[in-house]
């Protein structure tokens, strides 16, 4: 039986940008990508899938709280979104005149590195 080996998938998306949710319970809702999980990949976005999660006191004395935090959703559910246009779209690639291939909305033209 072979060891299964961790898949580091390529994602459309870096942190930094800034994208829009396209579904789910949290859809249209617009943030920056706080952190990204290539080997499942999945992101955290800013405000959104924000999850509750009771504490218990750790030490005596200590009192329990709530914490409230981003929780990664899937890479797929997100879509870019340029602040200028107002508008989501998908990612295309090409090379500038000095030869460094950028990532562009297809939507616009805007170069998003």
């Amino acid at each position: 039986m072979a060891s299964k080996q961790a898949v580091r998938h390529k994602m459309h998306v870096k942190k930094g940008d800034t994208v829009q949710v396209i579904t789910g319970k949290d859809k249209d809702k617009v943030g920056e990508i706080t952190a990204v999980l290539p080997k499942k990949s999945l992101i955290i976005v800013e405000g959104v899938n924000i999850r509750t999660k009771h504490v218990k006191p750790r030490q005596e004395g200590e009192s329990g709280q709530i914490v409230t935090s981003e929780f990664p959703i899937h890479s797929s559910n997100v879509m870019l979104y340029s602040k200028k246009e107002k508008v989501v779209s998908r990612v295309g690639y090409t090379f500038t005149d000095d030869g460094r291939k950028v990532r562009i909305l297809k939507k616009t033209g805007e170069i998003i590195d």
